[in-house]
């Protein structure tokens, strides 16, 4: 769901990694790996920006054949999912506290992608939104 194809591009002696659905994440890396790396902070960083604003998450478009592409860590990716849920059905954080009746600072945490949430938590959020976390290992 959030698989966002990146573009690397060669620039001097560093590699520069940006992304079309997602023009905010922009880093690079002295090679192709360290970019891919380096793209994955950059891309969780940007999609904090959408969620601090209350704005819909970028869709992240179908890669090129041969593109790779970049997705937050699983933690964040269940807290994305959370947001997107909450977005999606016009569910506002006060909504969200009442449902789980916790308090403000809660959901604040929750919703930050740099806090270290326990994913018990996450999934009760997303119980209450009438969703479910599916983590698989590939």
């Amino acid at each position: 769901m959030f698989d966002y194809p990146v573009n690397l591009t060669p620039d001097g002696n560093t590699v520069l990694a940006t992304f079309l659905d997602v023009p905010e994440a922009i880093t690079f890396g002295a090679d192709e790996d360290e970019a891919l790396l380096q793209a994955v902070d950059a891309l969780e960083s940007a999609l904090s920006f959408y969620v601090e604003a209350r704005q819909p998450l970028p869709t992240a478009s179908k890669p090129k054949k041969g593109q790779k592409t970049v997705r937050p860590s699983a933690l964040e990716c269940a807290k994305l999912g959370v947001y997107k849920a909450m977005v999606d059905q016009g569910i506002k954080k006060s909504e969200l506290a009442r449902r789980l009746g916790w308090h403000m600072p809660q959901i604040d945490r929750l919703l930050d992608l740099k806090h270290a949430s326990k994913f018990e938590q996450i999934e009760s959020a997303a119980h209450v939104l009438g969703k479910r976390i599916n983590l698989q290992v590939a």
